[in-house]
């Protein structure tokens, strides 16, 4: 018997097929495109994303050699901000999916903020005011295609995130909910509450009539019917989004546990307990999970340029061939040499928050090499991630002494030494570095009764390696300070003044 985690992504849709015990039976992936029609804007065909879940769990039961009875429950985690409208009674789509990096809601975003409203947003839902979050794009959707606000207030329409429409799809039309994690990247719900809030829908202009229930993470959501080798009635009873799904999938059940998923960006979550906190220092409060009645909330920060700099390094200046190859070369040296690079390639994120800011290499010498400039591009990921937990320390009271980390970038040996050296923190990888889909896996199984607790479902988590600080303290003062330094030069201000 096995538990299938259906991992929604950006550009393709993962299933991952787990034994009760935690070996990987199958994995499949399968693509699909994206559209980008004007500067900014980010979509995606929902029926192509559709047919890459169909056709990713259709290959990950044939690499298993199981069949669809085989399945005892079903977990979903998603792309989260992702936002898409829908026909209730055929499932048909309404139009594209709004990515979550289309960014054609900025002018509502800055009309709100330039009218007071984003205090009052912030406290009652933890976010910023930005494209990156549903609400405005569910604005957008209403706004401009014609007919869709008339059908959403008749309760025609669907609105929703990701996981809320494969959850409908998944039942055949009978279930329309969305979990608490995904609910909190609305915009629209209260996160004390946890539920849609009249005051947001009113702000936002997004009819009550048209979004789904808000369920817990693990419990017994929906049941399939008519999906693929998938027999009717087997039950969906995990949901979270990506990054709450690596968070528990790493086992962070503590306060005060922390991870970092490295991707094209790095996503830093900290488990803050039974109480939503705020941050001081432009860090996102955030639901982490529900189970049952018990709620633990997150705060969450990102660094918008991790896998992304490295893929520059290849792409843009040709120092590389593969991705893989930045490790050997970035050893090929000692030290960086005094070189750093900040990685503002797309702005700085949390906790600096500049959308002026640049990249920026500094400390060149003649005698610096290809070596260098990979090994400080590794040191800018390490640095990058290092804010993060700085800033989430000082926001907790308490310095976290532990990194679990997960994502493709955490392959690499030297990196997550830099971060650890860099960070003074220990740095725990798992064996399994597919964190946001064994999450959701561990999640169903809870949801089902396989699980009698996360601690039990972190069975399903193994540790590979760990990674202890080596650097004195004297030296991470200098090197920490030499990272200042140079953000400093690289932030709008610096870049306006150079100009």
């Amino acid at each position: 018997m096995a538990l299938l985690a259906i991992d929604q992504g950006t550009t393709g849709s993962t299933a991952l097929l787990l034994s009760e015990d935690g070996r990987t039976l199958g994995r499949a992936n399968r693509e699909f495109p994206q559209h980008f029609p004007s500067p900014g804007w980010v979509e995606h065909e929902l029926g192509g994303s559709w047919r890459s879940v169909e056709g990713s769990v259709a290959d990950a039961l044939r690499a298993a050699g199981l069949s669809g009875r085989d399945v005892t429950a079903i977990g979903i985690t998603n792309q989260r901000e992702t936002t898409c409208a829908w026909d209730k009674s055929t499932g048909a789509p309404a139009h594209r999916a709004s990515g979550w990096q289309d960014r054609r809601t900025e002018p509502a975003c800055r009309a709100l903020r330039d009218a007071g409203e984003e205090a009052r947003v912030r406290e009652m839902t933890g976010l910023v005011l930005d494209p990156y979050f549903s609400g405005t794009k569910m604005a957008w959707l209403l706004s401009n295609v014609d007919g869709l606000r008339a059908r959403a207030t008749r309760g025609e329409l669907a609105l929703g995130t990701i996981d809320a429409f494969l959850v409908h799809r998944l039942s055949g039309g009978a279930t329309l909910a969305t979990d608490v994690t995904n609910a909190s990247r609305t915009l629209l719900m209260s996160l004390e509450a946890r539920a849609w809030d009249d005051e947001l829908l009113r702000r936002f202009d997004v009819p009550r009539a048209a979004l789904p229930e808000i369920v817990p993470s693990a419990a017994r959501i929906a049941r399939t019917k008519g999906f693929g080798e998938i027999p009717d009635g087997t039950p969906i009873t995990g949901i979270a989004g990506d990054q709450q799904a690596a968070l528990f999938g790493q086992a962070c059940f503590a306060e005060g546990d922390v991870k970092c998923t490295y991707g094209t960006g790095a996503f830093v979550l900290l488990n803050t307990g039974a109480r939503p906190k705020p941050s001081r220092h432009g860090l996102l409060t955030t639901v982490a999970w529900q189970l049952g009645a018990d709620v633990t909330y997150a705060l969450e920060g990102a660094s918008f340029v991790a896998g992304a700099a490295v893929q520059w390094l290849r792409d843009g200046l040709g120092l590389i061939q593969n991705a893989s190859d930045i490790e050997a070369l970035a050893r090929s040296v000692e030290s960086s040499d005094g070189v750093t690079f900040v990685p503002a390639l797309t702005g700085l994120g949390a906790p600096h928050w500049d959308a002026g800011a640049r990249g920026l290499v500094c400390g060149l010498t003649r005698g610096t090499t290809r070596g260098h400039l990979a090994r400080a591009t590794l040191e800018g990921i390490a640095f990058s991630v290092g804010d993060l937990i700085r800033a989430m320390a000082e926001d907790l009271g308490a310095r976290a002494a532990r990194l679990r980390v997960d994502g493709g970038a955490a392959a690499n040996d030297l990196l997550m030494q830099l971060q650890s050296d860099l960070s003074d923190v220990l740095v725990e990888r798992p064996v399994e570095l597919e964190s946001t889909a064994r999450g959701a896996a561990m999640l169903a199984g809870l949801g089902a009764g396989i699980f009698s607790s996360p601690r039990e479902a972190a069975a399903l988590s193994r540790v590979d390696r760990t990674f202890e600080p080596t650097l004195p303290r004297e030296r991470r003062e200098a090197e920490l300070a030499r990272w200042t330094n140079a953000v400093g030069r690289a932030t709008s201000g610096a870049v306006r003044s150079r100009d």
